[in-house]
């Protein structure tokens, strides 16, 4: 069995500090150490030079070699080893335009946040705490490292980064930190969307989402990130089907019903799924009820022009945007003709789009008669599986005289209707139909 990512991590550690090199834990690995949280990756930091890094480990890769980073790979595993370093003269909002190299503190005194500028020797126990790290770990505060002013103008990115970390580990943002990010929010559009989304893809998880959507919103990046999910805030719902209230307040309980093993792609769906409603809201004056006609559609078009926006993958996008398209069609399941439930139920996106509505009903009046339903009716069809493929094909058709065209895939579209309602159960009987059919046209 191969040692584990931290015995690993320890042994990179060892062999440069018997090198004479000192060498160190740093970061995230850390804090989530310290925290008895298992640490996803171990980044090590140490005052041995890039070259002296790639003369010592036998698989190395120069990732950012000039700015003294290299990857060092053992056991099929990836480890960061960078150099310490002191950097200075960001012009960009991201890289800074001056690196030196220097010791372990000033390389502590340039990273962003105190609960990440801790170093830990894994071979001695002891942590190395030159920035307060320790005591906002304790207290549970996100705190920049110096003044937030020159944290944040560093790297733009750190303002989303303040708001995912205090999401995720469930800490509150010291004062002085949050204010410097209301203050500077707007420079978050200067920052690539590939960035951007990466951190929102970790933002948006379970079990941390609905408090992370509240700290975008109150921190005032929400409105420059997503202006169309900002404009749901006050949004306001008809109580009789939405007595929770707004579109804001509906989506965030539907991120807080979201299951810890949720794919990556349902909190994009649930973010989504009423993104159109500020933009399609009528109040009937007679009854004071509050309508949205059409949001599903303008909203699939509206989530598809933001996750493109954001660099979505293409495959991700599609399915996002299925699941908006279609979501309003679930309340209507049990008055469905058999064929039109069954071509729902076969759909690619069914099971996002289920789990959407299961979201959608525990974010309102909690009623799961329709999910259950159709958990019924999928259970059942997957004991048919001669529905789901098509009894015949195109090529069926030709050889039976049917000219490639309009009318052939008009003659495969009504076969599969009548297979879905059980009109037609195998291909004997589809192509006696087909003949039969052909036969009458003549």
């Amino acid at each position: 069995m191969n040692p584990s990512p931290r015995q690993t991590a320890g042994e990179i550690v060892a062999r440069l500090q018997g090198a004479g090199f000192a060498a160190f834990w740093v970061g995230g690995c850390v804090r989530d150490f310290l925290l008895s949280r298992e640490p996803q990756d171990f980044d090590i930091a140490t005052d041995a030079k890039p070259e002296q890094v790639e003369k010592l480990f036998q698989k190395t890769i120069p990732v950012g070699k000039k700015f003294g980073v290299i990857i060092v790979v053992e056991n099929g595993i990836q480890f960061q080893v960078a150099t310490f370093r002191a950097e200075a003269d960001y012009q960009d909002g991201r890289r800074p335009e001056k690196i030196e190299f220097a010791n372990a503190e000033a390389d502590a005194l340039r990273r962003d946040f105190t609960v990440n500028g801790l170093f830990y020797d894994p071979l001695t126990g002891k942590i190395h705490d030159w920035v307060g790290g320790e005591k906002d770990l304790r207290a549970k505060i996100i705190r920049t490292i110096g003044k937030p002013e020159e944290r944040f103008g560093e790297d733009h990115l750190r303002l989303l980064r303040a708001v995912r970390f205090a999401a995720q580990l469930n800490f509150e943002i010291e004062p002085e930190t949050f204010a410097a990010i209301k203050t500077l929010a707007p420079k978050i559009k200067i920052i690539s969307a590939e960035r951007v989304r990466d951190e929102l893809l970790k933002l948006f998880r379970p079990p941390h989402a609905s408090r992370g959507l509240v700290l975008l919103r109150d921190s005032g990046l929400l409105e420059f990130i997503l202006p169309e999910l900002a404009a749901t805030t006050d949004c306001e719902q008809s109580p009789d089907f939405h007595p929770e209230g707004s579109v804001f307040n509906h989506i965030c309980l539907m991120l807080e019903k979201m299951p810890a093993d949720a794919d990556e792609t349902l909190p994009w769906a649930v973010l989504l799924h009423d993104i159109a409603k500020p933009v399609t809201a009528e109040k009937d004056v007679a009854t004071g009820k509050i309508h949205f006609y059409g949001h599903e559609k303008v909203g699939a078009d509206m989530a598809e022009k933001i996750l493109q926006r954001l660099k979505f993958p293409n495959r991700a996008i599609e399915e996002i945007v299925a699941a908006v398209r279609h979501h309003m069609q679930f309340k209507d399941v049990k008055q469905m003709r058999k064929a039109t439930l069954r071509r729902l139920l076969l759909r690619e996106t069914f099971p996002l789009e289920l789990e959407l509505h299961r979201l959608d009903c525990l974010g309102s009046f909690g009623d799961l008669a329709h999910y259950h339903f159709l958990l019924e009716q999928a259970e059942a069809l997957e004991k048919l599986p001669a529905i789901r493929p098509p009894l015949l094909t195109g090529n069926d058709l030709i050889k039976l005289g049917v000219r490639p065209g309009k009318k052939l895939g008009e003659l495969l579209a009504e076969i599969r209707e009548l297979q879905l309602a059980d009109e037609l159960k195998t291909p004997d009987e589809a192509t006696a139909w087909v003949k039969n059919r052909l036969i009458l046209q003549r």
